[in-house]
């Protein structure tokens, strides 16, 4: 992704949205026949551009999805393609604008069975696209099978078919199907389902293409999601300044924990590599000294009880606070979490700051009096949420709203597609971050990043998005073979390049 994308371009449309943009489009004088006629081409041109002339299988479905694969049929046919088309229907239920390219083209209209696919070099998944609501089945489930055994690259317009275009989920949970594409063309605005899993890996390639739909109606849309970029936060950067010192570069301070010392050693490091002035670790007293000998740079504070930690905040000059990385679930770490919370200072909870508030999400909800930031994986997301049912339950991008809604935090729902949900509904999901960050510690340094960012004085939304979108980009300059450790000595590059 090109750091010189628009917040425009790293819009996302759900599906409600993307029917708005067509009939704010058909509103201002662009025929629905239009648009129908351009998707298909711009998929033709894909696999023209793609591909060496070879049998095709266009399979079309009852829609307008089936009305694109009309177009790309007759097209890959007019230029010398072998070309074979199969609908799910009868033709003459079709209607409007499919109706009219199902007239167009001049070729036989198969059974959709999965004898369509016999010989077929290339599949073109004309199906459903992302509006389906309901698991394929009967002759549907058998095509989209039939397809993917046959081996042959399958190209899906706007989205494989079985997968939901606002979430990525494969409907029918442990039984659905849906079609695995090499590549898929959607129109306009990509939407969420292309970039949450497992809609990311069933979409392959995806391109968007231009369809004739004017931007503007992006501003009558004004959609709440969008994909994870500088853009999107970089105004909000805190760069640093010839008059700054180490305090108003942001003082924060990390509780650390007794045990797992290493938790905070890497969210500190964290902090100080995205800019942060000065770092303090709150550490039991058994732990000082392995705080100490580790980091020369870090303040390391004697903590004994939490009533300690309370005085310790006392310090006006402390401007963000982190709690839960390698703390421990006990009585301690929540007294720490809730002293934060109540200095109104921008707090950051992590690991065991939020599991000591398992299946009580009211209470820490009632705490957080200012900004705040929470960074569960879905395991302690789980604890904390899940039994409230409802949207708590529904896709990454519903429950990480609707945790943020309910605890007006903003929230991290971190994974390889990291959602950042912000309590106004506003939310971005991450495309940039590597398999290797599947590493211990990981998720600590992303942790003191945010501490670092926010101390500076980022807002919590934008300090949130740039940190998890650095730390994909850091995981990737560094490459095969990473560990946590690597991680922060890899943002300096990372920040020279913005």
């Amino acid at each position: 992704m090109s750091n010189a994308q628009s917040p425009n371009d790293l819009a996302l449309l759900s599906v409600a949205e993307m029917s708005r943009a067509d009939r704010a489009a058909v509103a201002i004088g662009v025929a629905g026949r239009t648009l129908m006629e351009n998707a298909g081409a711009a998929i033709a041109q894909q696999i023209v551009s793609r591909w060496r002339q070879r049998p095709v299988a266009v399979l079309s479905g009852p829609g307008n999805n089936g009305g694109d694969g009309f177009v790309v049929a007759r097209l890959l046919k007019e230029a010398g393609w072998p070309v074979r088309l199969a609908l799910l229907g009868e033709r003459k239920r079709l209607k409007g604008d499919a109706e009219l390219m199902a007239e167009r083209w001049s070729g036989p209209i198969e059974l959709p069975t999965p004898a369509i696919l016999e010989d077929a070099g290339l599949i073109v998944d004309a199906l459903f696209g992302a509006g389906l609501t309901r698991p394929l089945e009967d002759a549907s489930r058998l095509l989209i099978e039939a397809a993917g055994e046959t081996g042959a690259p399958i190209v899906a317009v706007d989205m494989p078919s079985g997968v939901l275009g606002d979430t990525g989920a494969v409907l029918g949970a442990g039984q659905g199907v849906a079609a695995q594409a090499t590549l898929s063309v959607t129109f306009f605005r990509r939407k969420p389902g292309h970039l949450l899993l497992p809609g990311r890996l069933l979409c392959g390639e995806v391109i968007t293409a231009d369809i004739g739909i004017p931007d503007s109606v992006l501003a009558e849309i004004a959609p709440k999601q969008h994909e994870n970029g500088p853009s999107l936060w970089r105004e909000h950067f805190p760069w640093p300044s010839l008059d700054d010192h180490k305090y108003s570069r942001g003082h924060v301070i990390i509780a650390g924990g007794e045990a797992m010392t290493g938790a905070a050693r890497l969210a500190a490091r964290g902090a100080m590599r995205i800019g942060a002035g000065m770092v303090s670790i709150a550490s039991p007293p058994s732990a000082t000294a392995i705080y100490a000998a580790a980091m020369p740079g870090v303040l390391v504070t004697p903590v004994a009880r939490p009533v300690d930690f309370v005085s310790l905040l006392g310090d006006r000059r402390i401007s963000a606070i982190l709690v839960g990385p390698g703390n421990g679930a006990s009585d301690t770490t929540r007294a720490h979490a809730l002293a934060a919370l109540g200095t109104r200072r921008p707090v950051i909870l992590d690991a065991d700051a939020l599991n000591v508030f398992e299946g009580d999400p009211q209470a820490l909800a009632f705490s957080i009096r200012g900004p705040c930031v929470l960074t569960p994986h879905e395991g302690e997301f789980a604890r904390l949420f899940s039994h409230l049912g409802g949207q708590f339950q529904g896709s990454k991008l519903e429950r990480a709203r609707a945790a943020a809604a309910l605890t007006g935090a903003v929230v991290v729902l971190k994974g390889a597609d990291s959602i950042v949900a912000g309590p106004d509904g506003q939310a971005n999901i991450a495309t940039n971050a590597p398999p290797t960050l599947a590493t211990a510690g990981a998720g600590d340094v992303l942790a003191g990043m945010i501490l670092g960012l926010m101390g500076q004085g980022m807002p919590p939304f934008a300090a949130a998005s740039a940190s998890v979108w650095l730390h994909g980009a850091a995981a990737s300059e560094f490459g095969p073979g990473l560990i946590a450790e690597d991680l922060p000595e890899q943002l300096p590059g990372v920040l020279h390049g913005l």
